[in-house]
């Protein structure tokens, strides 16, 4: 399901700076084509100032549906359109392109990501992610680190974007399973049970990317 005229977007803009890859910005759309959205000038919400864009320009979009649903996709500029206002025209994405995520639900993906860890008595290790979500995480770890089901973990996590900028995501993880494997080597489990809105969406947004990147293989 598409958005509808008049309804909002918001909107990342890549960049290989760190800083402006993270400000959302918000448009609505004007009209629309078969294959593609006219929307207006994306503004900063915060501040008021309008996003210049380019053709090519890559985009990493949602808008919001009923229920609180982000339905996500990503896209790149086609064009301009001069009209009573100056209208940007973006590609529409395939309708099985577009990822629905409830605001409690999080669907996970594989991921060696590098995460640090420090335990309850202060004890710090690194180890690598074996997947992640908006709402936890697995490592793998050796079995000479001592974890149990219910201790709780103050973890960073580095995490990669297509556009080349990385973010260290901050959060308190619950450990909820530890498997051994055949190895001899565990894989423990966490949930978030502390971790901002914002730090959320950084992780939700590096999973919508690997399944962008999955989905066009």
């Amino acid at each position: 399901m598409y958005p509808k005229i008049n309804e909002y977007l918001y909107i990342q803009v890549a960049s290989s700076d760190a800083a402006e890859a993270e400000v959302e910005y918000r448009s609505r759309i004007a009209e629309t084509e078969d294959d593609a959205f006219l929307i207006e000038i994306p503004m900063q919400e915060s501040n008021g100032h309008l996003k210049r864009l380019f053709m090519g320009d890559e985009l990493s979009v949602y808008f919001i549906t009923e229920g609180g649903i982000k339905n996500y996709f990503n896209t790149h500029v086609l064009g301009f359109k001069e009209d009573v206002i100056r209208m940007v025209r973006i590609q529409k994405p395939a309708t099985d392109s577009i990822f629905k995520i409830q605001r409690r639900s999080f669907f996970r993906v594989n991921a060696d990501l590098e995460l640090a860890v420090k335990d309850s008595c202060g004890k710090r290790f690194l180890v690598r992610t074996d997947d992640i979500g908006g709402g936890g995480t697995s490592f793998l770890v050796d079995n000479q680190v001592k974890l149990e089901v219910g201790g709780k973990l103050s973890c960073w996590v580095l995490v990669p974007y297509r556009n080349g900028s990385i973010e260290h995501v901050e959060f308190v993880g619950e450990v909820v399973r530890i498997k051994t494997l055949e190895n001899g080597r565990q894989l423990a489990m966490l949930k978030f049970v502390a971790i901002s809105d914002t730090e959320r969406q950084k992780i939700i947004r590096y999973c919508f990317e690997r399944q962008f990147d999955f989905r066009n293989r």
